[in-house]
C-alpha cells in the first residue's frame, strides 16, 4: 500500500483513454490529473511539429523521425502508430515510471493503441470518450483554429470509424457537459486495480 499525497493506491493501475480528435480526452486527462496527487499522464513521443503553447516533455516529448524509428528498433514502445502521416508512441518507461512512484498510468492514445495495451496488459482499464454529436465534433475542431477545412474534414471522416470501435473498451463516457464527464472518469480511477504484475 503505497500513499501519495491524498490518496491510497494499493497496486497502481493502468487507465487508457481513446477518442476521435477533439473528443476532449487530453482535457479530460490533464484535469483528472491536476485534481489528483495518485495519477500522471504517461507522456508519449511524437514526430509531428510542436503546436503554440504546447511544452515539450509536458503535452508530448517531440523527436524527429530518426529518432522515434531508432525507439522502435530498441523496443522502447508499448504500443505505437502513424496518424495524419506523424508518429506518436507511447513508451514503456513513461507508464513505469508513474507506476513504480505509486501512481495510476493514464494513457492518452487512439483505439489501436488502446487495442495493442490491452493485449499486453489485460488488466488495464479502457473508456472511450464520446462527443454528443458529429456536429458538436466538427465545432470543436473549428474552434479550435489548428486544423486546415481538408484536415478538419479528414479528422471527421476518421471519427466515424474511430466511434465504430467503442464497444471495444469497458467503459463509453459521453463527453456532453466537462464536469459530468469529468466526476464519471474520477469514479473509473478510484475503482481501478492492478493492472501490472508485482505493482504495488
Amino acid at each position: 500500500m503505497m500513499a501519495v499525497n491524498n490518496h491510497t493506491v494499493s497496486s497502481p493501475g493502468i487507465l487508457i483513454l481513446s477518442a476521435p480528435s477533439g473528443g476532449g480526452k487530453s482535457s479530460l486527462a490533464r484535469a483528472l490529473v491536476a485534481a489528483r496527487d495518485d495519477a500522471g499522464i504517461a507522456v508519449s513521443h511524437t514526430t509531428r511539429p510542436q503546436r503554440p503553447g504546447e511544452v515539450d516533455g509536458a503535452d508530448y516529448h517531440f523527436v524527429d523521425k530518426s529518432a522515434f524509428e531508432k525507439m522502435i528498433a530498441n523496443n522502447q514502445f508499448i504500443e505505437f502508430a502513424t496518424v495524419f502521416d506523424h508518429c506518436y508512441g507511447t513508451s514503456i518507461a513513461a507508464m513505469e515510471k508513474l507506476i513504480l512512484n505509486g501512481r495510476h498510468a493514464i494513457l492518452d492514445i487512439d483505439w489501436q493503441g488502446a487495442r495493442n495495451i490491452r493485449s499486453k496488459y489485460p488488466l488495464a482499464t479502457s473508456v472511450f470518450v464520446m462527443p454528443p454529436s458529429m456536429q458538436a465534433l466538427e465545432k470543436r475542431l473549428k474552434q479550435r483554429r489548428q486544423d486546415s477545412e481538408d484536415i478538419i474534414a479528414h479528422r471527421m471522416m476518421k471519427a466515424k470509424n474511430e466511434m465504430s470501435h467503442k464497444d471495444e473498451f469497458h467503459k463509453v463516457i459521453l463527453n456532453d457537459g466537462f464536469d459530468r464527464a469529468l466526476t464519471e472518469l474520477e469514479a473509473v480511477l478510484n475503482g481501478l486495480g492492478p493492472a501490472v504484475q508485482g505493482a504495488g
